[in-house]
């Protein structure tokens, strides 16, 4: 009999104990999961992970896990977000009792589209006049000619500088460009063809020994040396598109030049005092 008492007691304090250890027991469980890529399915480092109900918020590692250990047992919503990325919101995450909660969260890329970037060059100081002239066509002013060494207001002369350009011989201002002879040479002034504009010249050349234009009267012109536009269809080695200078409409002016080379009268002015053209 007594050892049936004593059995009794020894099972009624095993079930004290284990009802105990229940009541003491927290009804917590662990969610964890992974963040990855919805198009390339990659782990996504550095990914904030917040449990809304606690606010509680952890970091993805370096393979996209993310843990939370001691949930209340109850539904629970996780908030994700990343610099690159767009926000996801995951509803109705179930925590049991019985087993961990692991979950798979995808994250859309966020494309940001800013606005365009525009860069533009600064506009060329000897960007051709003529907008049809693309490459192998620079201007000049009648300062360049009177700057260049030995030039003496002769745009021929001021040429053989440029790239592309030599002169012919000493004796003249023919130049030679890209190899073609000087007889290809086109001038023009003002969109009309214009006879070789030098004095001494042969026949049929484009040069001589001393230029006729007056640096009085030019304004910036053209020189191409190639790929000519479609207007410039009787040259083979380069054109001079040259442009008058307009003249002063309020006042009258004069000027005279003198040199070894010759003399340049020049007078400008309106034709009358009440002509403003």
């Amino acid at each position: 009999m007594l050892r049936f008492k004593l059995t009794g007691i020894a099972v009624l304090l095993l079930l004290c104990a284990i009802v105990n250890g229940q009541s003491k027991q927290s009804y917590t469980q662990t969610i964890r999961g992974t963040v990855l890529d919805n198009v390339l399915q990659v782990p996504i480092t550095g990914a904030t992970v917040t449990l809304v109900s606690t606010g509680t918020s952890v970091v993805t590692d370096m393979n996209g896990h993310f843990k939370f250990t001691e949930v209340n047992l109850s539904s629970h919503r996780l908030h994700v977000s990343h610099t690159a990325y767009k926000e996801v919101v995951a509803d109705n995450i179930v925590v049991n009792a019985g087993k961990e909660t692991v979950i798979s969260l995808l994250m859309e890329m966020n494309v940001v589209a800013e606005d365009e970037i525009v860069l533009k060059s600064n506009t060329k100081k000897n960007k051709p006049l003529n907008e049809m002239s693309v490459v192998s066509a620079r201007a000049f002013s009648v300062e360049e000619t009177q700057k260049y060494a030995a030039a003496v207001n002769d745009p021929l002369r001021m040429a053989m500088g440029f790239p592309g350009v030599m002169a012919a011989d000493d004796g003249s201002n023919n130049i030679v460009i890209r190899g073609n002879s000087p007889a290809g040479l086109l001038w023009r002034m003002e969109g009309i063809d214009i006879p070789n504009p030098n004095h001494f010249g042969n026949a049929g050349s484009s040069g001589g020994g001393i230029s006729i234009l007056s640096s009085q009267l030019l304004s910036n012109s053209d020189f191409i040396t190639g790929a000519f536009a479609a207007e410039y269809g009787n040259a083979l080695s380069g054109v001079f598109d040259l442009k008058l200078r307009k003249g002063n409409n309020e006042r009258k002016e004069y000027s005279f030049q003198a040199g070894v080379l010759g003399l340049n009268a020049a007078a400008e002015g309106p034709i009358s005092p009440f002509y403003k053209g």
